[in-house]
């Protein structure tokens, strides 16, 4: 009998308690990482108003899709 099968749910949370802990962990440290690159480029970039103005577009452009009802074909 697998051992793990005949536990409670208290049990099963610490079992995999030191996974999720370190799953998200590397998931942050990823995302940090990626985010200070971001910041590094956009600094480094000669057109910061091109950026934030092509921010603003593309936000506005997802808004006024979802309002209109658009969606994605799924597959």
């Amino acid at each position: 009998m697998n051992p793990v099968l005949g536990t409670s749910t208290l049990e099963k949370v610490v079992i995999w308690l030191p996974a999720i802990v370190v799953g998200v962990g590397i998931v942050g440290a990823v995302l940090i990482l990626l985010g200070r690159a971001f910041a590094d480029s956009v600094r480094d970039w000669g057109h910061p108003r091109l950026l934030a103005a092509g921010a603003v577009t593309l936000v506005a452009v997802v808004v006024v899709l979802t309002w209109l009802g658009v969606s994605l074909p799924r597959e």
